[in-house]
């Protein structure tokens, strides 16, 4: 505990700004200062004040509340207080009591703080010390920027993350079955190469549908904030700043595929962006064959020649044939797939690399076939030893699991879609609850059972019109007066069903939008 005396000067360290401050008085368990540069009287506890005692030391020169200064030649002390003998310009100027001293002296470079006696005590030293020590864990961390988003660390999602988000300039396709988190995927590794400056610009580009989805997404749970860009948006930012390249006005740009394609122009400035990261949701949009790429392809594949990393997200990488998933890794590296006939060739010798990947990694053992394939797909020594570890059976358990490991990475990197495909399916991924199906028959309305009756034989079969019977209805004359969720027992039922399940979200899905509209509409006008 320091000794407070009155007339003794004392400096706020965690307040610099204050000046010099003069003690009042002193209570048992409390100091009053007054800091007369400030005019402020401060009251602390003596146990925890942020105080230091002000002391010069020969040889320091100071000055004096009326402005002159004095070269220190030694320190008398009476009573608990000082008096600064030494010399200045003034001959009668030889001593300077503490308490004259200018209140607006401000120890506040570091030089000045030492050789004035202003240091901290050790206990601030040892906190910034392992606060240092904190911040370098954390930036070593294998997880550093893939933790802190508003979203659960599921399995599959941080593994694919962290594979893809600690590679410089990833060009990988996210292809997760609906539902398994694509856009979480994205925004982690988003997050992860902004956090550690491999990414500076990123350009998401998405579906009309998806815009707002994606910008509420990134902000809500990775506090990632996307500018949405449009025409209106690029106008006024080269009008008000009079930059001839609006993209170059921002580092995260969100925008539509349908935007570029109607603005060439745009398109062409976005090119131009300069972007570390290109992001494309609902990548299985863009059509290709070898004869001819659609629009929407060329645009994103001019985009993709210009940037370092892309990522493409979709949940069905083969729904529209292999052309159409040749297309996509085709964008990724136009070196590795560069022909479409060698993409198909190669592809026949997937399966048994496949079959004896899946044996190294369940740590059977490798029968005589895939035992043969392998040693003609290994081409150096090496690897040779790698696998000769592997099948003996004196082997170490730790080497042969090192092995393993070794192997199948060689086989994922030199043979298939090796890293750059990443895909998980409900099947493969567990604790997802099992979906039921409860049916609940309902009687066929006379409207609509009329209006399939008067169809063609070969036309009732089809599933989308028995599916859509509302769209029937509402094509056929002399149906103009009766709306169809009038006399529709479903909707009924699902007003039912809804009111029932309450507070509950549910999710309605429906084989048409324009009957989701519909329902939308009449739920908001019939029962608010």
């Amino acid at each position: 505990m320091s000794n407070f005396i009155p007339g003794q000067r004392w400096v706020n360290y965690a307040e610099l700004q204050l000046g010099l401050g003069t003690v009042l008085s002193v209570e048992l368990r409390t100091v009053t200062l007054v800091f007369m540069a400030t005019g402020e009287t401060r009251t602390y506890s003596i146990q925890t004040a942020p105080l230091t005692r002000v002391i010069f030391a020969p040889g320091d020169t100071t000055r004096s509340h009326e402005g002159w200064s004095l070269k220190i030649e030694r320190v008398d002390e009476q009573d608990g207080l000082l008096t600064y003998v030494g010399s200045s310009e003034d001959p009668r100027n030889t001593e300077l009591p503490e308490g004259q001293l200018d209140s607006h002296l401000q120890l506040n470079r570091p030089a000045e703080r030492l050789f004035t006696g202003q240091v901290d005590h050790d206990r601030w030293f040892e906190l910034r010390y392992q606060t240092l020590q904190h911040i370098n864990r954390l930036a070593h961390s294998d997880l550093r920027g893939l933790t802190g988003g508003r979203t659960a660390l599921i399995p599959h999602q941080l593994y694919i993350a962290h594979e893809v988000a600690n590679r410089y300039a990833p060009r990988v396709l996210l292809a997760d079955e609906v539902g398994l988190g694509k856009t979480i995927e994205a925004g982690m590794i988003l997050h992860q190469q902004l956090l550690t400056e491999r990414a500076r610009r990123i350009l998401i580009v998405v579906p009309e549908s998806l815009l707002h989805q994606w910008l509420v997404e990134m902000l809500r749970r990775f506090n990632l904030a996307f500018s949405i860009f449009d025409e209106a948006r690029c106008q006024g930012i080269t009008e008000s700043s009079g930059q001839e390249n609006p993209f170059h006005a921002e580092q995260q740009v969100l925008c539509t595929l349908e935007f570029l394609g109607q603005h060439p122009d745009r398109h062409q400035q976005a090119v131009a962006g300069d972007w570390d990261l290109l992001v494309v949701d609902e990548a299985h949009h863009l059509q290709w064959s070898p004869e001819q790429a659609s629009p929407e392809y060329q645009l994103i594949e001019a985009l993709a020649q210009q940037t370092r990393g892309v990522l493409l997200l979709t949940a069905t990488p083969e729904q529209l044939g292999k052309e159409s998933h040749f297309a996509r890794l085709r964008l990724l590296d136009p070196d590795r797939f560069h022909n479409f006939d060698a993409f198909i060739a190669e592809e026949k010798s997937y399966e048994p690399v496949a079959a004896a990947v899946e044996a190294l990694l369940d740590e059977r053992v490798l029968n005589e076939s895939d035992s043969k394939h392998l040693r003609t797909l290994l081409d150096v020594q090496e690897d040779h030893l790698l696998l000769d570890t592997v099948q003996d059976p004196d082997a170490d358990s730790r080497q042969q699991t090192a092995a393993r490991t070794q192997l199948v990475e060689l086989l994922l990197d030199r043979h298939g879609t090796g890293r750059v495909l990443f895909r998980n399916t409900r099947s493969a991924i567990k604790g997802f609850p099992e979906r039921q199906l409860h049916s609940y028959p309902l009687p066929v309305p006379d409207a609509y059972a009329n209006i399939l009756r008067d169809l063609p034989d070969a036309t009732t079969t089809d599933p989308l019109l028995l599916l859509c019977p509302e769209l029937l209805y509402q094509a056929a004359p002399d149906t103009a007066g009766t709306h169809w969720t009038q006399l529709d027992p479903r909707v009924d039922w699902l007003t039912e069903q809804l009111r029932t399940l309450r507070p509950h979200k549910v999710l309605v899905i429906t084989a048409s939008a324009e009957t989701a509209m519909d329902l939308a509409e009449w739920m908001h006008s019939k029962k608010g």
